[in-house]
């Protein structure tokens, strides 16, 4: 009986879900429509673009592998109670880890190689969000403002960093290429598609397994739900608040770990188009539940693989994929802010 109540929960949460990407495309279509573009094309150019050939899906999974990882580190963040805007940053700082550890370690097999660039890229991306987790307990600093500037201060400095000290020759700023030994596996020969994948959707099962199967995830969920009444039951909320904020950071540095090893073997400047701020996107959809993240993460790898085609064939603007993850997330908070609202307006009556 508990089993069955328990699915008969999921698919309540499931179909809110559902409608608010029916409603996103219906508005984002009703948008074309307005703005004069057929958005029968525009919609089929997309389809087509993330899962009309072989190729087109191989590089819809490539596109989702490094939102998978982001999606992860900000729907962690959010189960303890954190915001964490600052995935970019930390992508950045563990994309630059992975690529120093390809480039100068030597002499390694091909799996202990892989092995240590990416453990040591989600260190990185774990302490540096850590610093927003400590100032958090420490100072009461609210994340959302710490992670920010966080984030420009990690890009600037690898910035800094790929344009003199750690530059290849050539007008490019960006490191020289990594040892072969560290280079991720193709899944499909010639496409981006690597086993960056894999170890993301194993991502996606341990992030699950620690939220739910652990004492750690356990209290970082009862502190995200109530900080107060977790401290009252004995939970150290500041520990947990730094752990949800190293956790997080660990997995956006793993973001940033795939892209060099797996599709660029180097770090070069503007590495990233935005995984980080997107994996907000993928997180909300997905309500932060980890195994959701997986086909949240697809879906906009979908979006960002589809846009190509639908820049080169139609008159739409690829950019018109923003559009629709604005509207996700539009979608996604509105019911929470009239929620937010009513309880307000409740406790101003009383």
């Amino acid at each position: 009986m508990n089993a069955r109540l328990y699915r008969m929960l999921r698919l309540q949460e499931l179909g809110p879900t559902v409608g608010v990407l029916l409603l996103s495309f219906v508005v984002g279509g009703l948008v074309l429509a307005v703005a004069g573009y057929n958005p029968f094309e525009a919609y089929g150019a997309l389809a087509r673009g993330s899962f009309g050939s072989l190729d087109a899906i191989a590089n819809t999974l490539a596109k989702s592998t490094p939102l998978l990882f982001t999606g992860l580190a900000v729907a962690i963040a959010f189960r303890g109670g954190l915001f964490n805007i600052g995935a970019e940053g930390q992508l950045h700082l563990g994309a630059l880890t992975a690529a120093l550890a390809g480039v100068y370690f030597h002499g390694l097999p091909g799996f202990l190689h892989i092995a240590i660039a990416m453990i040591l890229a989600g260190v990185a991306g774990a302490l540096w969000s850590s610093i927003a987790g400590w100032m958090k307990v420490r100072w009461n600093a609210h994340e959302v403002i710490v992670t920010i500037m966080l984030n420009y201060i990690a890009i600037s400095l690898t910035d800094y960093l790929v344009n003199y000290t750690f530059k290849a020759e050539g007008m490019v700023p960006r490191t020289e290429e990594i040892a072969q030994s560290a280079t991720l596996l193709q899944l499909l020969p010639h496409s981006q598609w690597t086993i960056g994948f894999l170890f993301a959707l194993a991502g996606a099962a341990v992030a699950y397994w620690f939220l739910q199967r652990t004492v750690a995830g356990y209290e970082i969920r009862a502190v995200g739900l109530n900080a107060g009444a977790a401290r009252t039951g004995g939970v150290s909320v500041g520990r947990r608040i730094v752990l949800a904020m190293l956790v997080s950071g660990a997995f956006a540095g793993l973001a940033g770990a795939v892209e060099v090893l797996g599709v660029h073997h180097y770090f070069v400047k503007g590495l990233s188009p935005g995984y980080g701020f997107d994996g907000i996107a993928v997180a909300v959809l997905a309500r932060n539940h980890p195994l959701g993240v997986i086909l949240s993460a697809i879906l906009f790898g979908a979006l960002r693989s589809g846009s190509m085609l639908l820049d080169r064939t139609t008159d739409v603007p690829g950019d018109f994929v923003i559009i629709i993850q604005a509207l996700v997330i539009l979608f996604v908070a509105i019911p929470w802010l009239f929620r937010h609202l009513r309880l307000k307006k409740r406790g101003d009556a009383r």
